[in-house]
Parts: structure tokens; C-alpha cells; sequence
């Protein structure tokens, strides 16, 4: 196994947790899941951030209904992207820190010592797709890797529209453009990117590649930079 070097550039990764817990036997592939991120972040500067999926998704109607503020409906889902990226980094073990990050700081101080490093949401305001953006930023990352329930970036959605075409090439203004007329900031919504992620990795010049996540042979190769079945904006 080649060995990681200072010179080697760091890959961020922004797991959707709509990936990682699907209710389709989750155990075979969060296993290959982590053997996969070990393997490549013995080799390269690895960060993984976890979204909270439809189990956040749940609390936040939930405390909706309940009457609970905007922050607090997203402090309720950083908490369960905390837990998934819990689960995530016991899985992976040792040098992988036990107890992930609740910064991006001390994400940063961590990975010298520890690729992979598994951090859930920061705070409120910002999904874990805006985390993993400000931390490919910080870390001046080669790309950030989005890991999808989707396989790219299509023209509508393709759950819904079987006439959905895959683009597999975007420039950052357009896929801006996009993403902004999509997300509205509340806590909870389910969209391809957020808009603190587009603009800052648009202004960092970062390469954005978006790839099915239970696709672990495609991920990899995304994660990479080899050729990937996918999209790509730049």
C-alpha cells in the first residue's frame, strides 16, 4: 500500500445520510463503506462528513409540530449527524479519533494524526455539505466528493420524472443559479447541494464531483481523481 505523504493533496467527502441508513442491508455496506475509507485514507489526507438523512428529517417535522425554532430544529439534526458520524468512526477504528470533531478547527488539528476523520454538523445554519465545503476550503482539498442517493446532477429530478437527463458536466455559475432557486435555508430540506457549499466552493475554485454513494467502486474512484461514472462542476 503506497504510503501518504506531506505532499499529498486532501479529498473531502460529504456522505448523505440518506446513503449511509436506507433500511437495505445497512450493516454489509456501512463494513465495505469503512474498509474503503481506511484503506484510502492510510494513502491520502481524508475528511468524511455525515448528513442526518430522513432520521433527521423525522425529528425535525417532529419539533416542527412542536413548535420549536429554526435553530433548535437544526441542533436537533447536527445532533443526529453527530451520531451517525459516531457510528461511522467506531466502525473505522483506530487512527480514525473515536470521537469526531464538532468544529472544523478541530477537524483540521485532527487529520495530520488521524485520516479518516468522520465529523457529523458544526452549527446551526450550515447542512454538513456546507461543512465539508468550508473544510475543503480550509484544507485547500483537491475536490469535495458529494455521496448521493442520486447517481449526478440531472436537468429535474429523476425519482420523478423518468425523462430526467444526467448532466454530467457543469460550470459553477449555472450549477449556482440552480442551486440557489432550490434551497430555501429551512432546517430539514432535502436538495442535491446547499448554497453555502455552491459559493464557497465556486469561489475556491474546488471541483465539486457529485457520485452515487452506495456505489463504493465509483465512490472510490471519484475520491481519487480517476475517471467516474457521475457529475463534475468546476
Amino acid at each position: 500500500m503506497p504510503a501518504r505523504t506531506s505532499a499529498s493533496r486532501a479529498v473531502v467527502v460529504s456522505l448523505g445520510g440518506s446513503v449511509l441508513l436506507t433500511g437495505d442491508d445497512d450493516r454489509a455496506y456501512l463494513e465495505r463503506l469503512a474498509e474503503l475509507l481506511h484503506r484510502i485514507g492510510a494513502e491520502l489526507p481524508l475528511v468524511v462528513t455525515t448528513g442526518g438523512g430522513r432520521t433527521a428529517r423525522e425529528y425535525i417535522r417532529l419539533g416542527r409540530e412542536l413548535g420549536l425554532t429554526e435553530v433548535e430544529l437544526d441542533e436537533l439534526g447536527i445532533d443526529v449527524t453527530r451520531l451517525h458520524a459516531r457510528l461511522l468512526a467506531a466502525r473505522l477504528g483506530p487512527p480514525t479519533p473515536a470521537h469526531p470533531p464538532v468544529t472544523i478547527a478541530q477537524a483540521v488539528h485532527e487529520l495530520p494524526g488521524g485520516s479518516p476523520v468522520v465529523l457529523g454538523g458544526t452549527e446551526p445554519g450550515h447542512t454538513t455539505d456546507g461543512v465539508a465545503a468550508l473544510l475543503a476550503v480550509r484544507l485547500r482539498a483537491a475536490r469535495l466528493v458529494n455521496a448521493t442517493d442520486v447517481d449526478g446532477i440531472y436537468d429535474r429530478d429523476p425519482r420523478a420524472d423518468p425523462r430526467a437527463r444526467r448532466v454530467p458536466r457543469l460550470r459553477w455559475p449555472e450549477f449556482r443559479e440552480a442551486v440557489h432557486a432550490a434551497a430555501s435555508g429551512e432546517a430539514g430540506q432535502n436538495f442535491l447541494f446547499d448554497r453555502l457549499g455552491a459559493d464557497t466552493l465556486a469561489r475556491a475554485g474546488i471541483p465539486l464531483l457529485v457520485v452515487a454513494g452506495r456505489d463504493l467502486e465509483n465512490l472510490e474512484a471519484a475520491i481519487r481523481g480517476r475517471p467516474f461514472a457521475g457529475s463534475r462542476v468546476e
